[in-house]
């Protein structure tokens, strides 16, 4: 079957607007399944947009509207350059109107060479305004430094001033001693609980994480959960992927003895704190359930005594210069941490402050003036937060770590969250990002976050974007990106519909890339995208390019019922046995992925059909690994291979792959059985609580993690790569 839309579809107004603003109107799935998308959805997905597209006459009206509206514009709001290489700049103008042009680099001074101006791309003149627009053109010079620039295009009388990102061609790979190749563990941090942890794992623990696992292990990273920021009091959302802001640290990681001011405590108040201490302290014997809210609720009032002590002139000094540098991002944090600690948790009601009040609502004012101690709290543990997780990677560092901390960053932010609510304009209300139907998750997925409007990330030259990737990078070594077909197109859900009902909605992805590598390339730092599940070519052959490092997934590399031996494998991606949203090694290998799509209805199939199909899975895996001489024959024919046997043999197979990087789960290092997270459930699965455990479902402690027998085993098999 072709895979292309009729020409009648094609000249359809409704198909031409929404291709005319990044809408795909069709696409192909998983399995070489080709869909062409519904009105209903591309009409709902338009109108979020703010284009009224209800009937054919309507949807070719606004068309028109919106095609005068570019036109009318002398220069597009973002231009994009990649660095040592010429580019050109479309200008509207007039017949013989000639462009001028120059450049106010980032640091303030003029780009010190003109303009020169050049033929337009020869598109037909458009007729606007009794008068026809024809494109002429500026050309950018080879030499602009790498940066975001301001470009500034004159017409007659009128001008403009645009956005100018001029970026490397690709990430750097700056990694030292590059012929020995990098691997580290895979963690989610608040399982992995020590001794002295207030009911969860912290960024002390996520210190003394990296200099064990450098010093008893030789790894070179350690990829943690998304650390964004979250609500200021309990209920506490569970999943790292559901922030409220990506901007932001979470400061339920902090650890209150680790702060400089704890050592000035008088009696009175250190025992205060030494009592909400130990009211922690038997949360991390629970070996099947991670509590957060009554974690926070005893370590909340624990910090405020510590905030209540002041701190030193230098200190408030070095205080007030980082709240200067945050800005409105502190600011609209605080504030939503402010108003959700004094009026609830936001919700979708209408009567909800979130939908009630914005920034500049007097209600905002003078809840602001009224708590002003409170305001400052969230501005202070912000700090904190920052300065903690700047210490456990300026330690792994120290220990000898060529990478570090490979912090995580999730998809989107809660639709009632800090961000969307303190900058409502930054995202598309009446829709939802999530995924189409795969094998996985055969009923796709909605992540409920609402998308980033690419219309406004070009308008203000990706400011947020721009922010929220610098603010991470300077507290890691490397980041993976959720979900890095994001950075390409996203699947937009209209409310009402369900996962299947969707559409891709495509963005500037040479922007969104250029950007992180000029952050990547300002520090050094290494870029992993999460490319898993149906990945376009062109989507591959654009990371390869800008060398983003992919995912390769054991279990994923499989095709028509065979696995690939890992000499097949590509190169310029970090390797992995499994991901968080799979049960690890040992629970795979016992079907616990059938059990819990059983238990918790999440098949679209039979049961039968489903443990069939992992039957035949484990089979092929098997069969690769006793091919590839990982797994000893015999031993497999006569079914008395072991478990840890056959798991082990999965990461020998890992470690001969040509992959860049490679990461083992410390939870396969346990023999943890329970997946983390289970997709299209809520609290139907204990997603994001389950603490660090091993084969038996007893607890696994820090102190004890890196003694482990079994996790040594998997440590010595990676070294060996």
């Amino acid at each position: 079957m072709e895979h292309v839309e009729s020409s009648q579809r094609l000249h359809r107004p409704l198909i031409q607007l929404a291709k005319s603003v990044g809408l795909s109107t069709s696409y192909v799935g998983q399995h070489d399944d080709y869909h062409e998308t519904d009105d209903d959805v591309l009409i709902a997905v338009l109108k979020a947009l703010g284009f009224d597209a209800t009937d054919s006459t309507q949807a070719a009206a606004t068309l028109k509207s919106l095609s005068d509206q570019r036109h009318e514009e002398l220069i597009e709001a973002t231009v994009f350059q990649t660095a040592g290489q010429t580019a050109t700049v479309l200008v509207h103008a007039n017949a013989l109107d000639i462009p001028e042009g120059y450049i106010t680099l980032e640091n303030g001074e003029r780009y010190p060479h003109p303009l020169m101006p050049t033929a337009g791309n020869g598109a037909a003149a458009y007729p606007l305004h009794n008068t026809l627009v024809v494109n002429a053109a500026l050309v950018l010079p080879d030499d602009i430094p790498v940066g975001y620039h301001q470009l500034t295009v004159s017409v007659g009388k009128r001008t403009q001033t645009s956005t100018l990102i001029c970026a490397p061609s690709s990430v750097p790979w700056s990694v030292r001693e590059p012929e020995i190749r990098p691997w580290g563990w895979m963690a989610q941090l608040y399982s992995v609980r020590s001794h002295s942890s207030w009911g969860m794992g912290d960024f002390a623990d996520l210190a003394q994480l990296l200099n064990q696992a450098k010093d008893q292990t030789g790894a070179d990273f350690v990829l943690v959960n998304p650390m964004h920021a979250a609500e200021p009091v309990s209920p506490l959302t569970p999943s790292p992927y559901l922030p409220v802001s990506r901007r932001l640290v979470n400061f339920t990681y902090i650890r209150p003895q680790n702060i400089e001011e704890y050592a000035l405590l008088g009696k009175e108040s250190l025992a205060e704190v030494e009592s909400a201490y130990q009211s922690c302290l038997p949360l991390n014997d629970d070996p099947n359930h991670i509590d957060r809210d009554t974690m926070w609720k005893h370590k909340m009032r624990a910090l405020w005594i510590i905030y209540k002590l002041g701190r030193s002139v230098e200190r408030q000094h070095e205080f007030e210069e980082y709240v200067a540098q945050c800005g409105e991002d502190l600011e609209a944090y605080a504030t939503w941490c402010l108003a959700y600690d004094k009026w609830g948790a936001p919700s979708e009601k209408a009567d909800s402050w979130v939908n009630r009040c914005d920034k500049n609502s007097g209600e905002i004012t003078a809840l602001r003036e009224r708590y002003p101690d409170t305001l400052d709290f969230y501005r202070w543990l912000e700090w904190i937060a920052t300065q903690q997780l700047d210490a456990a990677q300026h330690q792994a560092q120290e220990a000898g770590m060529r990478i570090g901390v490979m912090s995580d960053m999730a998809v989107g932010v809660h639709p009632q969250g800090a961000e969307v609510w303190w900058n409502p304009s930054r995202y598309v209300k009446g829709v939802t990002v999530g995924a189409p139907p795969d094998y996985f998750n055969q009923q796709g997925q909605n992540w409920s976050q609402p998308p980033l409007n690419p219309l406004e990330l070009e308008r203000t030259g990706y400011l947020s974007y721009r922010n929220m990737v610098h603010g991470m990078f300077a507290h890691a070594g490397a980041l993976r990106i959720d979900h890095i077909l994001g950075l390409f197109r996203l699947w937009w859900i209209p409310a009402g519909m369900s996962a299947v009902q969707g559409v891709y909605v495509n963005v500037n992805a040479n922007a969104l890339l250029g950007i992180l590598a000029i952050e990547a390339s300002r520090v050094d730092g290494i870029v992993v995208g999460e490319d898993l599940g149906v990945v376009p070519q062109y989507v591959a052959d654009s990371l390869i390019q800008h060398e983003v490092l992919g995912c390769v997934v054991e279990w994923f590399e499989q095709r028509n019922g065979l696995f690939r031996p890992p000499e097949q494998w590509r190169e310029c991606a970090l390797a992995s046995v499994n991901t968080h949203d799979m049960p690890p090694a040992a629970g795979y290998l016992k079907y616990e992925h059938v059990e819990l799509h059983k238990r918790l209805g999440l098949l679209t199939g039979s049961v039968e059909d489903f443990m069939a199909s992992a039957v035949a899975e484990q089979k092929a895996m098997l069969s690769m690994l006793v091919e590839g001489g990982f797994l000893d024959r015999s031993a497999v024919e006569n079914n008395t291979v072991t478990e840890q046997e056959v798991v082990e043999a999965q990461y020998h197979a890992l470690a001969a792959s040509p992959c860049k990087l490679l990461a083992a789960a410390l939870t396969d290092g346990v023999g943890e059985r329970r997946a983390q997270n289970q997709p299209g459930t809520n609290n139907e699965y204990p997603n994001w609580r389950i603490p660090l455990g091993d084969s038996e479902g007893h607890n696994v402690y820090l102190e004890e993690l890196f003694t482990n027998k079994r996790l040594q085993s998997l440590a010595a098999i990676m070294r060996t790569a």
